[in-house]
């Protein structure tokens, strides 16, 4: 069963049914025992940091989420679901995360005045390393992003994917096992179901 973590998101069914169609038996829950009780932890994330924090505590899901990471259960953060695992986040902050990954969140600078913010829209990946879940997606491809804020970790060795929006920024993580995406796989079509599928039948660890 995967546990897809509801944390006062919006995209909740999309990514269930994006689940579903990979070939996942997916549940969206905010109980803590299922989460625990979960094969693999999904954790989606739209809107501010801070509410985003705030929700696991309200849920009581900060504790369970860090029981599962721990014994090593696969994990999929998408969005915020990438962010909150980072030390901090300059949104509505400085904001705690959960201090999983080393490094902090921060906000596009773009110099180029025609660069919006936030980023939106369908971007380019680029590889830089091999990832059980991440090879579903291919150097080149293009993904859907929704954010304005992205992660900066103290370790390049953990961003295994990059994209570029007025510079290069980290658009996908692995550490253990741990995997998570600033874009939405949800709404990335055939790329997106991609990645999901392999994330279904991988066994999301390094």
């Amino acid at each position: 069963m995967i546990a897809i973590v509801d944390v006062c998101s919006g995209n909740l069914r999309s990514v269930e049914k994006a689940v579903a169609a990979a070939g996942g038996d997916a549940v969206v829950t905010r109980d803590g025992e299922v989460v625990r009780k979960a094969d693999k932890v999904i954790v989606p994330g739209q809107g501010a940091f801070g509410a985003f924090t705030r929700g696991l505590a309200e849920r009581d899901l900060e504790a369970p989420l860090r029981e599962v990471i721990a014994r090593g259960t696969p994990y999929l953060g998408i969005c915020l679901g990438l962010q909150v695992l980072f030390d901090e986040s300059e949104e509505q902050g400085p904001q705690r995360g959960l201090g999983l990954v080393k490094g902090k969140v921060v906000r596009f600078r773009p110099a180029k005045h025609e660069l919006k913010v936030p980023h939106m829209g369908w971007n380019q990946i680029r590889r830089r390393a091999g990832d059980p879940v991440g090879d579903a997606i291919a150097d080149g491809d293009h993904v859907y992003f929704v954010h304005s804020f992205h992660v900066v970790p103290d370790d390049p060795a953990v961003t295994v994917m990059e994209s570029d929006h007025g510079g290069r920024f980290c658009a996908a993580i692995r550490q253990d096992n741990l995997f998570a995406v600033q874009f939405h796989p949800e709404k990335s079509q055939r790329v997106g179901l991609s990645l999901l599928e392999q994330f279904v039948r991988s066994s999301g660890r390094t």
